[in-house]
């Protein structure tokens, strides 16, 4: 379990795009790629690209199963306790105001944001 600093963002930025960096490094494809993925999506939808119900279709439309993380302990579980458990599959964790990609027990991000607490994650199917 660690964290990997990746930026696919074609220009280099480091703000903003965090939906975008985490679906492409979760479907395995470019920062163009997934933009353009999630812009179609937000256009059907009638919503922008980075609001949580449009990217929660594209990762449903691609295979993903949503689950809830339990409230039992609502800021002591953090990215890492997840990775730590999660150490095989491909997900994508949302915090509320961030989303990280998560392969195999790495955590992909531009900043190590192992201490944020997820809420929510979509799982790879097939992944126990």
């Amino acid at each position: 379990m660690a964290f990997v600093f990746v930026n696919p963002n074609p220009k280099g930025n480091l703000t903003g795009d965090c939906v975008v960096r985490a679906v492409a490094v979760s479907l395995g494809m470019t920062w163009d790629e997934a933009y353009t993925i999630l812009t179609d999506y937000g256009f059907r939808l009638k919503k922008m690209p980075n609001t949580d119900s449009v990217w929660s279709a594209a990762l449903k439309d691609y295979g993903f199963e949503r689950k809830a993380i339990p409230n039992s302990c609502p800021d002591c579980y953090t990215v890492r306790d997840f990775c730590r458990d999660h150490p095989k599959g491909t997900y994508v964790l949302g915090t509320g105001t961030h989303v990280i990609a998560v392969i195999d027990g790495d955590y992909f991000d531009i900043w190590d944001s192992g201490d944020e607490v997820p809420v929510l994650y979509w799982r790879e199917n097939g992944i126990l």
